[in-house]
């Protein structure tokens, strides 16, 4: 039997990079896939063909998961579309970087709106359907800089630190429903944004990381997907990191 099988899980920002391969592997673990993204684009039909082929049931909702109403009813509709939710992962996420001097306040409130209030959101709105299924997992994804900060990126950080100490909060808080909640903390992935990156930004950052290469999306998927499951039912408030050895 597959790992998720006869699971539903919502992967938020699920179009393309780290979300696509959470749901991509979620799918062939047997999970039916609920993802959302601000707009469901081109990329997003493709993810949403892609999943279909692995035989699970997959829709694409447009939503702006930093609008709690907009959350709100997303979620309604997909808890009517499939019927339970099982699985949420916390993947919507933007960066606006800049030193703290010359950081806007739009900087600021664009990353903390789209990167933590989301999470906020999207717990708040299925908390209540787990709690009647006592059980669920909620996956956080954090990031390395939210474990040790990082110069120019105070907004990122402060919003990936929060989903850490949100995930553990909740994790205290409905643990006894059968809950779980944990966050996972990436290090240098190779994605479309990295890639953009000068080559000599990225040798520097791979000289920090002992395994000398960057993470691909799969691998953040497998640790999720060993999250989703009943592999880790007695693993929650964690926070994993998958960087290579980067962040000892």
């Amino acid at each position: 039997m597959k790992l998720l099988e006869g699971k539903t899980a919502i992967v938020t920002g699920a179009a393309r990079g780290i979300g696509k391969a959470l749901a991509i592997r979620f799918a062939q673990e047997g999970a039916n896939i609920a993802f959302t993204d601000l707009v469901i684009d081109e990329n997003g039909k493709a993810t949403e063909e892609e999943i279909a082929a692995l035989g699970v049931k997959v829709k694409g909702y447009a939503s702006n998961a930093a609008d709690f109403e907009q959350t709100k009813e997303v979620v309604d509709q997909i808890h009517k579309d499939f019927g339970s939710i099982d699985i949420l992962v916390n993947n919507a996420g933007i960066t606006k970087d800049g030193l703290m001097m010359r950081m806007t306040e739009q900087q600021w409130d664009a990353v903390i709106a789209v990167n933590l209030k989301s999470a906020f959101n999207f717990i708040h709105a299925t908390l209540s359907i787990m709690m009647r299924q006592r059980s669920g997992s909620i996956i956080n994804m954090a990031s390395v800089v939210g474990v040790h900060g990082n110069a120019g990126q105070s907004n990122y950080a402060a919003s990936k630190a929060g989903l850490i100490a949100l995930a553990k909060s909740i994790a205290q808080e409905v643990g006894s429903r059968g809950i779980r909640a944990n966050a996972i903390a990436p290090g240098f992935i190779e994605t479309a944004m990295t890639a953009a990156l000068p080559d000599n930004v990225r040798a520097e950052w791979v000289q920090k990381i002992p395994l000398r290469r960057g993470g691909k999306p799969e691998d953040i998927a497998d640790v999720a997907t060993f999250l989703a499951s009943d592999m880790s039912s007695y693993v929650t408030g964690q926070v994993i990191q998958v960087d290579g050895g980067m962040n000892m």
